[in-house]
Formats: structure tokens, sequence, C-alpha cells
């Protein structure tokens, strides 16, 4: 009876502990891999969506330099034309013609996603306007943009040339 007793004991008495520990480590160190592992893939995530938007970016303003150098030809031909169009009636046919090539030159800008930033009367914004200038006005509002000197130009979201401008300021 003794023994029996001592059986059941020693049934009753295995030890558990160290395969339940051994178990929580295990466990810990899944959870530890896992959140790692979620962590790496997340980072990875980013890099590749970082990775694709920089490769979006170079290849929409990769044409830049060449825009911003076609902006002051643009602009030449512009006073070109408004030279022609003040000067004797019979270059009518070459206004005619300067028109069209005009006309071309603003399609393609257009198609680049190049627009003229608009300035006259606007509120002075640095991130867009360059200011040479600044008089002394009562009749406009501090900061009004009075006079543009040279157009400026966005690419897309891009400002590629800030709008040169004279600016109000309060007396």
């Amino acid at each position: 009876m003794e023994e029996e007793n001592k059986e059941q004991k020693d049934v009753n008495e295995v030890p558990v502990a160290p395969e339940v520990d051994e178990l929580a480590k295990l466990k810990l160190e899944v959870a530890d891999w896992k959140d790692k592992y979620v962590r790496l893939f997340a980072d990875f995530d980013n890099v590749r969506k970082r990775h694709v938007r920089e490769r979006e970016d170079l290849i929409k303003y990769a044409h830049e330099e060449v825009i911003i150098e076609l902006l002051g030809f643009f602009e030449d031909f512009e006073r070109s034309l408004d030279a022609a169009k003040k000067a004797e009636a019979g270059s009518d046919v070459i206004v005619k013609g300067l028109e069209m090539v005009m006309k071309r030159m603003q399609d393609l800008l257009k198609k680049y996603d190049v627009s003229e930033i608009e300035a006259l009367g606007k509120k002075f914004d640095h991130a867009q306007h360059e200011a040479l200038m600044a008089v002394e006005s009562n009749d406009h509002e501090d900061g009004t943009v009075l006079e543009v000197f040279q157009k400026g130009y966005m690419l897309g979201p891009r400002v590629v040339r800030a709008v040169k401008v004279k600016v109000s300021k309060k007396a």
C-alpha cells in the first residue's frame, strides 16, 4: 500500500514546470521573431513604395532642365509676336504664322504639364514669387503683387522658375 501511495505521489508530483517554462520561452521567442518579421516587412514595403515614388518623379521631371531652357525661347517668341502685331499692316501673314507656331509651343508646354504662375494682383508668396522691388502704396494691401517683370512657371506641382515681381508695402 505504501508502494501504491508512493507511485501515486510520483505521478502527482511529476515536474511540469520545466516543460511549461520551455514552452513559454519558445512562445516568447516566436512572438519576438514574428514582431521582427512584421517590422522588417513594413520597412521593406516602405522602401519599395519610396523607390517607386522616386522613380516616377525622376521620369516625370527628367525633362525639367530642357523645359526651363525652352521657356526663355518661348518668351522671346512671345515678344516677337507682339512686335509683329504692332508692325505695319502688311505683316498679317507673318503674324498669322507666328500665332500658329506660338499655339504649337503652348500645346507642347501644356502636354508636359507646364503652366504659368498667375501673380498680378495676388498676395505675395515666397514659394512662387521673387520680389525685386517693394513700393509703398496706400491703394493696395501689404504684400500685393503690383507688376510682373518676368513670368514664372510650374512643372506639375513644382516651381521651375519663380515670378519676378514688384510688391506693395504699407507706407
